[in-house]
């Protein structure tokens, strides 16, 4: 259950921004990434061979930071970001270990990743302008890294930045402590909202209603779809048979899919938060001080025909309610 404290006067919204980088900062970059990849198999690693000798695995933050201590330096891996990957994998085990005693299904972290998130907290890295420096091991040269856009939020919000890598390209998630904005609503004001397949708000108050359309999102997921199938069909002949390395060819045809897919997620991840921005805006101008969303949950284990099954699978409710409870806090 999502709980929010009226007494709270900001709230925590990350935006990802992609970086316009340099061959040779981009390598020290991905290099960076990979160290925290290496601290992640050693985690995994250690605490494999603990239980293999009958102790019991390192999973407090304190305790992980104390035997990272111990450990040589991660290549150009500040201790700032090798700590940031010690904090993903002590809240990844907890959470696992709150959902088993819940009776949830849930595995530990026990898989090594190629690639693992970067996070510096304020103070370990400097911003002016477009430009931002990294945090780097000492005996390295200074990491500056340049933003494709300007900042949405001012430099003084920002409390965090994480480097990450996302269809093969670079991108900087910047966490800004947001202001809430308060209006002078009506408590006694209520209002339903429906998710809908296609549409994805229908919003219904006593003084109006909202409709808001995603004609556009469901032509976006055709045209990707299409754009996708006529890719394959013109790489199919080059794909590498079992057990054979892929040509040139092929690798770039696999590093344009995942950029497509990433860009079609941030597509449709983009139109979403603008139709709940859309809800709040509305529910704003009429004073309504309360939204009631439907629970869809049950209308998914239903078997409606292979096509609305298909559509259902795509529904991606959850984010719905995210985006529009992210809009709500925001607006207070």
């Amino acid at each position: 259950e999502h709980v929010f404290d009226m007494a709270a006067t900001v709230v925590h919204r990350t935006a990802r921004i992609r970086l316009r980088v340099t061959r040779r900062q981009a390598d020290r970059c991905y290099r960076m990434l990979h160290s925290a990849g290496d601290v992640w198999a050693w985690l995994l690693d250690t605490n494999r061979s603990r239980l293999q000798q009958g102790d019991r695995p390192l999973t407090n933050y304190q305790a992980l930071c104390r035997e990272l201590a111990r450990r040589d330096s991660f290549g150009e891996l500040s201790t700032v970001g090798a700590r940031s990957v010690l904090r993903r994998y002590s809240d990844a085990w907890f959470q696992a270990a709150k959902r088993r005693k819940q009776q949830e299904s849930a595995r530990f972290p026990r898989r090594k990743r190629r690639l693992v998130p970067v996070r510096f907290y304020s103070g370990t890295f400097l911003i002016q302008g477009r430009r931002i420096r990294l945090p780097v091991a000492k005996g390295h040269t200074e990491l500056w890294v340049r933003l494709g856009r300007s900042l949405p939020y001012p430099a003084e919000q920002v409390r965090a930045v994480a480097l990450l890598a996302e269809g093969g390209r670079l991108w900087l998630a910047v966490t800004a402590a947001v202001p809430i904005q308060l209006h002078n609503l009506n408590p006694s004001r209520v209002a339903g909202v429906d998710l809908g397949i296609i549409h994805p708000y229908a919003v219904v108050s006593e003084p109006a209603g909202l409709l808001v359309s995603g004609r556009a999102v469901r032509a976006e997921g055709y045209l990707h779809l299409r754009d996708q199938q006529a890719r394959f069909a013109r790489a199919a002949r080059r794909a590498p048979r079992p057990g054979q390395h892929g040509s040139r060819r092929w690798r770039r045809h696999r590093l344009r899919v995942r950029r497509v897919e990433a860009r079609h997620r941030r597509r449709v991840h983009q139109a979403q938060h603008e139709a709940a921005r859309q809800v709040v805006a509305f529910a704003v101008r009429h004073q309504i001080n309360t939204l009631l969303i439907g629970d869809p949950k049950g209308i998914t284990s239903q078997t409606a025909g292979r096509r609305q099954n298909l559509r259902r699978r795509q529904w991606r409710r959850t984010h719905l309610v995210n985006a529009l409870r992210d809009k709500a806090e925001r607006a207070g």
